[in-house]
């Protein structure tokens, strides 16, 4: 027959290693719970980020899409959505309207594309441009 004291110390053990068991389990929730609510904290903070420096770059556009003054007083407003309906209503590609301006066809491309904007003597170019007609744009890139 088995001791009194060796079987009351290894039925302590188990009932220990039960509670245990359950006050871990129990731990162990909480900490995916809170594991998860951090990844999605880390994921706003990162969002919010990105959205800010979204916005601190619109900030310096917002500045230079004011209306500027060119040379002779008046104010010139530019327009990617009519400089880009300008060069498909003339037929001719970005390079070849860049020519006429005086600029690359990529520089067209990044105004058209709202990622650029023109600068105030461009836009002096760019109303000279705008009052051509398909003829007289011809002509110019022809010669």
């Amino acid at each position: 027959m088995p001791n009194i004291a060796t079987f009351l110390k290894a039925e302590i053990a188990r009932v220990a290693r039960k509670e245990v068991r359950a006050e871990v389990e129990a731990l162990r929730k909480s900490s995916v719970v809170q594991r998860s609510a951090i990844a999605e904290l880390r994921r706003q903070v990162s969002a919010l980020e990105k959205e800010l420096r979204r916005l601190s770059k619109g900030v310096g556009r917002v500045e230079s899409a004011e209306p500027q003054e060119s040379a002779a007083g008046t104010k010139r407003r530019f327009s990617a959505g009519r400089l880009s309906a300008h060069r498909e209503k003339l037929g001719i590609s970005a390079a070849s309207y860049g020519k006429l301006v005086g600029v690359s066809g990529q520089t067209i491309y990044h105004w058209e594309q709202g990622k650029a904007r023109p600068r105030a003597a461009q836009l002096e170019q760019l109303a000279a441009v705008r009052g051509l007609g398909i003829r007289e744009v011809e002509k110019q890139l022809g010669a």
